[in-house]
């Protein structure tokens, strides 16, 4: 019994060659994009019309909507944070140093961190479904015909609200941290609190200070929000802005928003200690 081989397309390689270039080409347009709408919607913060009515109702959907999450988040990783450490503290009889450990890591990585995901996940997947949804049933293209320019609209309002109330959702979420590591430590090691504090305070004054009054562990923990609310709040407005295929189309673009902007947020997270350890020489 033969058998046929059946030769190759000889349009199979070019197809796969081609389907690359357009794919690449895709991918630089969305990231022009991108950076596109970052720049319009920081440019119409400084300019006129300024809508800050729709500015301060952000502020309350992203902020004070988004309060109750951030503080069970901190305190309960405050309080995990303290009682990891004081397994390991007891190995060496350093127990009374938990402040220090439990300050240092909330106000440097796991409360800019957290909290940036907290919003992330709740935020960032809201506003992409309300502007998936206005873009789908041609809401933001009726903004055009009336002359309202959408980016000044939709996007600017969101991106400055989610600047303003990151960073204070991170402050509160630190300090909370802080408390369930003092109720923790307190209550299940027998640390004193105010022996606690003390040495929360130390580690805060240990790194030194910036501009003589500013200490250096709170540059890094709340310049990181100012760049996680960025990240954030302009990536689901791209998604949201460029959401195709209906009701599916706006699953969709809340899913690439919360993953997008998590991931952005864990890699950026890793340079921007880098670059600040660098500059502050910490």
């Amino acid at each position: 019994m033969t058998t046929q081989v059946t030769p190759l397309s000889e349009d199979s390689e070019p197809g796969f060659f081609s389907r690359l270039n357009d794919r690449a080409k895709r991918f630089v347009l969305a990231i022009q994009e991108y950076f596109t709408l970052a720049w319009k919607s920081i440019r119409f913060m400084f300019s006129r019309p300024f809508y800050a009515g729709d500015v301060v109702q952000q502020m309350d959907e992203i902020g004070v909507k988004s309060l109750g999450i951030v503080l069970l988040t901190g305190l309960f990783t405050g309080m995990v944070l303290a009682l990891q450490t004081a397994v390991q503290l007891k190995t060496f009889g350093a127990t009374l140093f938990i402040g220090r450990l439990v300050s240092a890591a909330m106000i440097r990585e796991l409360g800019p961190v957290l909290a940036g995901l907290m919003v992330a996940g709740r935020v960032g997947s809201g506003i992409a479904a309300q502007l998936g949804s206005m873009r789908v049933t041609e809401q933001i293209d009726a903004l055009n015909t009336l002359g309202t320019d959408p980016i000044r609209k939709l996007v600017t309002p969101r991106v400055l609200a989610t600047l303003i109330m990151l960073p204070i959702l991170t402050v509160i979420n630190d300090l909370v941290g802080i408390i369930g590591g003092n109720i923790i430590s307190s209550l299940y090691v027998g640390v004193p609190t105010g022996f606690y504090w003390r040495t929360v305070w130390d580690q805060i004054a240990a790194d030194g200070f910036a501009l003589r009054y500013i200490p250096i562990d709170f540059i890094h923990g709340l310049v990181k929000p100012f760049i996680f609310g960025a990240i954030i709040s302009i990536t689901a407005c791209y998604f949201g802005m460029n959401t195709t295929g209906g009701t599916e189309g706006v699953g969709q673009a809340t899913t690439k928003t919360v993953v997008t902007s998590s991931i952005l947020i864990l890699i950026s997270d890793y340079f921007i200690t880098q670059l600040l350890m660098a500059l502050l020489t910490v």
